[in-house]
């Protein structure tokens, strides 16, 4: 008796070619879901301090300090009135809100303020820190 192995000349690719079906169509599924709306940010244009000096701006200023206490004209509005109070201010100041913020504060004071401007209607909205 010889002992003649038989030599495995081919790969199969069965396998691997159902992988790549399997793995395409997670893909297919996920990619719509992947589309999803984030802030839609603008770029300020550069402006000189006395351009600003010249122009009569009616801007609303929004304070937040290090314990995330919110301040529109040095009176403390509380989180839940602070849509009504922007909505009720932006009348008077049409240019726009600004956010000032102190280091300390928390990312999500700062998001709640621009959810609460959107939400009452400002479109301009900057933010700098204290």
């Amino acid at each position: 008796m010889s002992s003649q192995r038989n030599e495995f000349n081919e790969i199969n690719i069965t396998p691997l070619t159902d992988i790549f079906l399997v793995l395409l169509i997670i893909m297919m599924v996920i990619a719509p879901l992947l589309d999803q709306q984030g802030l839609h940010l603008t770029v300020p244009e550069n402006v000189s301090q006395e351009q600003l000096d010249n122009k009569e701006t009616k801007i609303m200023t929004v304070m937040i300090d290090e314990s995330d206490k919110i301040y529109i004209d040095g009176e403390t509005v509380e989180t839940e009135n602070l849509e009504d109070k922007i909505k009720e201010l932006a009348v008077e100041f049409p240019d726009g809100l600004l956010i000032k913020t102190d280091g300390d504060a928390t990312h999500g004071a700062m998001v709640k303020v621009m959810d609460s401007a959107r939400n009452a209607g400002v479109t301009s909205i900057s933010v700098d820190e204290i």
